[in-house]
């Protein structure tokens, strides 16, 4: 990661003892009030101070199943030990990029062992169908509403060099070097697969750059993409309405971005009608730009009479993505993210919802890991529905073997006197050879995310040194 831009899903300090196990949420201050990127003043993501909630019985973390528990424990002491965290990160790094026959993590039995063993199941719902219905079985059972099912497969765009490569090898490499599609079709079999697994009100996150080189090169430079890719991307579409399941379009790298929010938009044309959105876009609050793109795609739906799924994240592709695009400091994307959600939800943003100009129909979904955002924001939601305040519908997301303080910190809200927060684990599942980049991806997060990680480590500790208590004082 470049710059001064560090942890950018991570924690403020402000947040970290409010969701320590045990949750305690007593926040009073989400967002900085001084000044915001366009100069205006930017008030707290919430304007009134939260009702102090009574404390939980248990921890955050006491509906983790033990097993995981402390595989969980064994992956955030690498992360939070900037050694053995930076060894890691430059072995994946290697093993992404390396072509040997010997270290091939599909060939090499050791090396795909300890990776599957620790990374690669700490963050991965499995390699194959049976493995994922299993994850998604146990991460149902701890009391989420659903999960995010993706398939892994991606490209990866250097921008130094502007070259692609994709995240796995023999199937794309042969596609490459022929004039078929049958890369679009391998994309369009594996993401219906993907969509078979889900339940009703799960969500599917596709990847568009996973169907291949045909894909990304009309994307990259601003043309069409085979029509092939589009009756696919509809076909995938319509079966998730057959699931009963809604889809969030995964967010990719800005080189690939206006081609993806095109074909998103075709879909909520058709799929996000009579008021509730199937069909999310995502964006990215890291970039500069994000805020008026998100006021472009709320003027297309109320000229249109669309529902805009809107998901919002801060932003994952730092080390690929031009550096001047993305903010100057982690506090300006954190102030962008925050005017965001409380332009949404209080149905006031860039001249929408005022002077006689309609908000259009909205639903969000905000995939954070940042706890003040996510608790500032249900919050705010929720005191915006008790005083019959315009708002819209609010849903959270994290990250398989991420955040899970913050997960389950939020379900920790039901039974106290509040509508329970609609919170979701997203799960990717693929091949060790496809996952890989995005692997790597988690670990520089951890990186980067210091003070996340080191909160999560301390939490799980003290989960690991409860139930040890609890079997010794049985004994």
């Amino acid at each position: 990661m470049s710059g001064s831009l560090r942890a950018t899903s991570g924690l403020r300090p402000a947040g970290i003892a409010a969701f320590r196990a045990p949750l305690a949420l007593r926040h009073t201050r989400y967002v900085s009030t001084r000044s915001s990127l366009s100069g205006e003043s930017v008030a707290p993501l919430v304007t009134v101070t939260p009702t102090e909630v009574k404390k939980p019985a248990v921890s955050a973390h006491s509906v983790i199943p033990t097993g995981i528990l402390l595989r969980s424990l064994l992956v955030t002491t690498v992360s939070s030990h900037p050694l053995l965290l930076g060894s890691s990160l430059s072995i994946l790094s290697f093993l992404t990029k390396s072509r040997s026959l010997l270290l091939d993590v599909e060939r090499n039995p050791l090396i795909h062992w300890v990776l599957r063993k620790t990374f690669y199941d700490h963050f991965c719902a499995g390699e194959r169908e049976a493995e994922v219905h299993k994850t998604i079985e146990q991460i149902k059972s701890t009391g989420v509403k659903g999960v995010i099912l993706t398939y892994t497969r991606e490209t990866v765009q250097d921008s130094r060099t502007e070259q692609q490569r994709f995240a796995n090898t023999k199937a794309l490499e042969k596609a490459a070097s022929t004039d078929t599609c049958e890369h679009i079709e391998a994309w369009r079999e594996d993401v219906l697969r993907t969509v078979d697994m889900l339940g009703p009100g799960d969500f599917l996150a596709p990847k568009l750059t996973g169907a291949g080189p045909k894909v990304t090169q009309a994307f990259a430079a601003g043309q069409p993409v085979p029509t092939q890719m589009v009756e696919a991307l509809d076909e995938v579409c319509r079966r998730v309405v057959e699931k009963k399941a809604r889809l969030l379009m995964d967010a990719e790298q800005h080189a690939f971005l206006q081609g993806i929010h095109s074909l998103t938009l075709d879909m909520m044309r058709k799929y996000n009608r009579g008021g509730e959105a199937v069909i999310y876009n995502t964006f990215q609050a890291y970039l500069k730009a994000a805020p008026e793109l998100i006021a472009s795609h709320l003027k297309l739906a109320h000229e249109e009479g669309f529902t805009l799924g809107l998901k919002l994240v801060r932003g994952a592709y730092m080390s690929s993505d031009p550096r001047h695009l993305i903010h100057d400091t982690k506090e300006n994307t954190d102030q962008a993210y925050d005017t965001i959600v409380r332009g949404i939800l209080q149905q006031n943003y860039k001249g929408f919802g005022e002077k006689g100009r309609p908000f259009p129909a909205t639903d969000l979904f905000l995939a954070t890991h940042n706890v003040e955002s996510a608790v500032a924001a249900h919050n705010l939601h929720q005191t915006r529905v008790r005083d019959n305040l315009p708002t819209c519908k609010v849903e959270f997301g994290q990250l398989m073997g991420m955040a899970d303080g913050v997960t389950y910190g939020l379900l920790q809200l039901r039974g106290q006197n509040r509508a329970p927060p609609a919170v979701y684990k997203c799960l990717h599942w693929g091949s060790l050879s496809e996952c890989l980049s995005f692997l790597l991806r988690r670990a520089a997060e951890n990186r980067d995310a210091v003070s996340r990680t080191m909160t999560e480590h301390e939490a799980l500790k003290a989960e690991v040194k409860r139930r040890i208590r609890a079997v010794f004082s049985r004994s």
